[in-house]
């Protein structure tokens, strides 16, 4: 029987784990991947035009997809946001993209629910067998749901847990050789924030994130045949200055580093008996472990992202931003700058980012050359109207 394959779902994977999760193809570098790394493409059009920094920035309605924490020192009580983001628009695709939703709402000023959604589109894809035969066409999808609790320690202080149900379907049924089905699993996060402004939203703030913290996902029956998830921590700090009461100006840093360890043997490499046992053992270990595990080996600092942002925000109606990220060499080398605008009029946020385009190869971002747009609705009318800086405060 002829063995089949997914040549555009191997691209676009290729792609993604090269830009998120890859480094340096190279024998003395060990590349390491994830499933579903679609869990680590910013979903926030107003992230991305600082670089993708959100961690510690000021609370937003995105505060879902960054640091679930920060959700009780948002201005409004209830608000929901959109977000589009197209997807490898410079190959001629544009039916791949990622569509996001969330939302939250305040039961008391402890305590606040929330819940968001991720949906990604790869497209319509063509099977073909090894001879190039068409064998039948299918539109792979990858989604995510999250339900989150959030709870106020202090009048600065914000811990979140939250719960992900992940879905993967990139083939379904019999091709070929081989049964395809739906990779799902389960992940949560946890995350702090501290909110040090004063009266006049004036001063620092840092937060500690731990995201996709859950189970491996396969796409067949073999138990062997399964992936990490791109389990992340992230740290973030953000120091805001309000030089006069129209203007308020964000600093903001975010430091990343994936937790899953490297396999141990390179892709390049010539497999012998002792590296198939060591991939075994690297496939069979537990989760936990695997955490743990990608601290071990190499230099760590050079498997660190960095993004850094800064905002400028008039009368809390107008925004101009820009960033930066940075991944070291060895880690595939994604650098690039962005930009981005923000409106408020009456409860609607609007926000645009675009990414200024750099680097070829694997070392382009996918996002190059486009623009990112979300909407947030403000439902607590009756706040709509407090337009200036010092309402970014504490509400206690």
């Amino acid at each position: 029987m002829k063995k089949s394959s997914v040549s555009r779902v191997s691209l676009l994977l290729l792609v993604l784990g090269s830009v998120f999760c890859a480094t340096a193809q190279d024998n003395q570098y060990k590349i390491v991947t994830t499933a579903v790394p679609f869990l680590r493409i910013s979903p926030d059009a107003r992230a991305g035009g600082m670089g993708d920094v959100g961690i510690a920035t000021t609370p937003d309605v995105s505060s879902n997809f960054w640091n679930l924490a920060k959700l009780p020192f948002t201005k409004q009580d209830n608000a929901i946001g959109l977000t589009y983001t197209p997807w490898l628009q410079a190959l001629g695709l544009n039916d791949v993209y990622l569509a996001c939703a969330s939302g939250y709402h305040k039961i008391d000023d402890l305590n606040t629910i929330s819940a968001s959604m991720r949906y990604f589109s790869l497209g319509n894809i063509q099977f073909t067998d090894n001879n190039g035969n068409d064998l039948n066409t299918f539109s792979p999808k990858e989604y995510a749901f999250d339900f989150g609790y959030t709870r106020k320690l202090g009048d600065h202080l914000g811990l979140g847990v939250s719960l992900r149900y992940i879905a993967s379907k990139l083939a379904n049924g019999a091709i070929g050789d081989q049964v395809y089905k739906t990779g799902t699993t389960v992940a949560g996060d946890i995350s702090l924030f501290k909110n040090a402004s004063n009266e006049n939203g004036e001063g620092l703030s840092w937060g500690i994130a731990l995201s996709n913290l859950g189970g491996k996902i396969g796409y067949t029956d073999d138990a062997l045949n399964k992936d990490y998830i791109p389990a992340n921590m992230g740290i973030g700090i953000s120091y805001t200055s309000v030089p006069n009461e129209s203007s308020r100006i964000s600093y903001s840093l975010d430091i990343n580093k994936l937790l899953v360890p490297a396999p141990p043997v390179s892709l390049n490499a010539t497999l012998t008996a002792a590296d198939s046992a060591a991939e075994t053992a690297y496939k069979t270990q537990s989760v936990v472990s695997s955490w743990t595990k990608s601290f071990s080996g190499g230099n760590q600092i050079q498997l660190l992202q960095a993004s850094a942002g800064i905002e400028y925000g008039y009368a809390d109606q107008f925004f101009v931003r820009g960033g930066y990220h940075y991944e070291d060499a060895s880690q595939g080398g994604v650098k690039y700058l962005s930009v981005g605008l923000g409106l408020k009029y009456n409860v609607i946020d609007i926000n645009l980012s675009y990414l200024i385009p750099s680097g070829s190869g694997i070392t382009q971002n996918p996002l190059s050359s486009t623009l990112r747009f979300g909407l947030a609705f403000d439902l607590d009318a009756s706040s709509s109207s407090n337009t200036t800086p010092s309402s970014l405060a504490d509400p206690n």
